[in-house]
């Protein structure tokens, strides 16, 4: 049986195998994502200041013979104890991961702060992206449908993968605080690495309430990073 095989780079694992993809559905229009097979063939190396850096390295892998997926239908539908919006969100969810080409189950949880929308799985590293770029463009996605032409109250919605939020929070937290004591001790601006909107506004309101320092946000996107400063610093 022959195979098509692509081997391609990027910053991380989950960067190298959404280009894998994307290269094997111009190989292959109409390719069946789910028979997709990767082999991590290195994890790569962020090095330091650039230096030493090696690219994350993956190989792509599809049966030439396999044949085009039959779209499964994803139903709009509640669930029992479900919302409309719930109901709605999971379907707009589960159709943008199958069409990355992640297998993942869907459920919503709703309070009276948020909509929280959970994604489980394998190989969720493409549904998330470099620095939950992916992911937050999602939940962009998910907000801008659910409340299109709605003038009710709106509920953030919050979308997560195998608990990425939390876990990257905890990371910014702790940057955070480093570069607050870094930006104290030194009297000097400390500049962060560039980050989405999502995640410098964790930074902010990390340090918001710090009194010997302040935060702002500097540069153009998707370069834009923040600044954490002593408070008698000029930006």
């Amino acid at each position: 049986m022959s195979e098509l095989s692509v081997e391609m780079a990027g910053e991380t694992v989950g960067e190298a195998k959404w280009a894998a993809l994307r290269e094997l559905e111009r190989l292959r229009p109409g390719l069946n994502k789910t028979a997709v097979r990767f082999q991590v063939v290195t994890e790569g190396e962020r090095g330091l200041l650039g230096v030493g850096y090696e690219p994350a390295r993956v190989v792509a892998s599809v049966d030439e013979s396999e044949a085009p997926p039959v779209p499964e239908p994803i139903s709009s539908a509640p669930r029992e104890g479900e919302s409309d919006d719930a109901a709605r969100l999971r379907e707009v969810v589960e159709r943008i991961a199958y069409e990355i080409g992640v297998q993942c189950t869907v459920e919503v949880a709703e309070s009276d702060e948020e909509i929280r929308v959970a994604c489980d799985g394998q190989d969720l590293g493409m549904l998330i992206g470099r620095h939950g770029q992916t992911i937050d463009a999602i939940q962009y996605l998910a907000n801008a449908i659910l409340f299109r032409g709605r003038s009710d109250e709106r509920k953030p919605v919050i979308v997560d993968a195998a608990g990425y939020r939390d876990r990257r929070q905890a990371t910014l937290d702790a940057l955070a605080l480093r570069m607050a004591e870094q930006a104290s001790a030194t009297g000097q601006r400390v500049e962060l690495e560039p980050m989405t909107a999502v995640e410098r506004k964790i930074v902010h309101e990390k340090l918001k309430d710090d009194p010997e320092i302040e935060t702002a946000s500097e540069g153009t996107e998707p370069n834009r990073f923040v600044v954490v400063l002593p408070r008698h610093v000029d930006v």
